[in-house]
């Protein structure tokens, strides 16, 4: 792994820009999947036969698996070079949408999407740290504009694709999507990426790897069930528990041993620590609602999965324009100024939300989604490339692990309270004790307070430098 940001005057642009745009276009994939399997939910699970206990595995264990593969990715990038660590990850996408393409039963289709999940937590962090290695200073916030295509355009228009791929097609075409262009840039990967450094003393620390893995599959696995189970039940807090236990363990460990698999030096950074947090609010605050939106709109207003894709359908043609316009932004004057632009968007996006109801048109809805979604998209770059700029040679590899695995953790955790916010309050909207829209205006209204959350750590603690 490269521990200059003077690559790009060492190497031909044109191979840096490939490489960027084959790693960018990789993660909005596995992003994309991410959300998109959110809209044809109900649709797989009544072919596949189960119900949404098991169906909900689909989207959870999809995020149980990435934020669990992805500390591996900091031992990986110094061990594998460019070409092969890409063709890893492609490969394994690959066989992950082929495999839900032709999946006969449900555990067929989960185990794909374990595939994907898996390849999209090796592509994520390789991404970021080539945006903060391989462009100079001046150009890492446009890249990492760029890279927000990826991080929160793809994720918002999930929904979109894979509602309107559902209406249209059944809900497999959208996997056969995913299998072609994946297929695509694996075969693209051999011509334009050139085999690099690698680091053949680096050592893969086994128990390292065992205790993140009970301690962030425990943390997330715990959350991912408080929807299903409610916070109470042990099948919540008993492995939340064990995964807290086993991430004190592996943090202790971290700081002992001489090749750590996350170095735990980045958290001496102030300046990571406040945009860590900054980007943690974030999180928690967008991703839960790509699933309250189809349920919003195909639950309460009775629409369809067409419906849900055209609320966020907006979003393609401002989210995908927004990102690297934050990005120069950000290089042109500073991370903060940007951070607060969009932040301000997302802002407001969320609060209107809360006022939604069943009489609320689908325009009006979008509307506030695409405020939304425009806040995110024009939030995560800036507040990425200030975090990791802070950080020297190697340790931008596992600042970025880190920030990929912790950010995952709070996209879990606000996903859990928003989806049981919905149903534990639904059960009594059905009774007409309270008014119907309330569980999702509860759910938005969480949402809201992690978006100003966020913005209140960008105004005190991210500072310009």
């Amino acid at each position: 792994m490269t521990d200059s940001a003077t690559d790009l005057e060492q190497e031909p642009r044109w191979r840096v820009y490939a490489l960027f745009a084959l790693i960018t276009l990789g993660a909005a994939l596995g992003n994309l999947s991410q959300t998109g399997v959110n809209a044809m939910l109900p649709s797989a699970m009544a072919e596949l036969g189960v119900d949404v206990d098991v169906g909900q595995w689909l989207t959870t264990g999809y995020m149980l698996v990435l934020g669990v593969a992805v500390p591996v990715a900091t031992f990986l990038m110094r061990r594998l070079d460019d070409r092969n660590y890409l063709v890893l990850s492609f490969v394994l996408f690959v066989a992950g949408s082929l495999l839900d393409y032709v999946a006969p039963e449900f555990f067929s289709m989960l185990l794909g999407r374990i595939l994907q999940a898996i390849s999209v937590g090796l592509l994520i962090p390789k991404m970021q740290t080539i945006a903060m290695t391989k462009f100079p200073p001046g150009r890492q916030a446009t890249a990492m504009g760029i890279a927000g295509i990826a991080l929160g355009f793809a994720p918002s228009i999930g929904p979109t694709v894979g509602g309107g791929l559902d209406y249209a097609f059944g809900w497999r075409s959208f996997f056969l999507v995913l299998l072609v262009i994946s297929l695509v840039l694996l075969v693209l990967t051999f011509p334009l990426v050139k085999h690099g450094p690698s680091s053949s003393d680096a050592r893969f620390e086994t128990l390292s790897f065992i205790l993140s893995t009970l301690g962030f599959g425990g943390v997330l696995l715990g959350l991912s069930q408080a929807s299903t189970y409610g916070l109470r039940s042990a099948w919540v807090w008993a492995p939340t528990i064990v995964g807290i236990v086993c991430l004190v363990l592996f943090v202790r460990r971290q700081q002992r041993i001489e090749q750590p698999l996350m170095d735990m030096r980045i958290f001496k950074s102030r300046i990571y620590v406040d945009g860590l947090m900054a980007s943690v609010f974030l999180f928690a605050c967008y991703m839960g609602v790509t699933l309250v939106i189809p349920l919003f709109v195909q639950n309460l207003q009775g629409g369809t999965s067409l419906d849900t894709g055209l609320v966020t359908l907006p979003t393609v043609f401002t989210a995908v324009l927004v990102n690297p316009i934050s990005g120069i932004l950000a290089d042109k004057t500073s991370p903060r100024l940007a951070a607060l632009v969009f932040g301000s968007f997302l802002t407001v996006g969320s609060i209107l939300s809360v006022f939604v109801d069943e009489g609320t048109p689908l325009w009006l809805l979008s509307v506030y989604q695409t405020i939304r979604a425009i806040g995110v998209s024009g939030s995560i770059g800036p507040l990425l490339t200030f975090a990791l700029a802070d950080l020297k040679g190697p340790l931008i590899g596992h600042g970025s692990s880190a920030m990929v695995v912790i950010r995952q953790v709070a996209a879990t955790f606000g996903t859990a309270i928003m989806v049981l916010c919905v149903a534990t309050l639904d059960d009594f909207a059905a009774a007409g004790s309270i008014p119907a829209a309330l569980p999702y205006q509860a759910a938005f209204g969480f949402s809201a307070l992690m978006a100003v959350l966020s913005m209140f750590v960008i105004v005190t603690r991210v500072k310009s430098r």
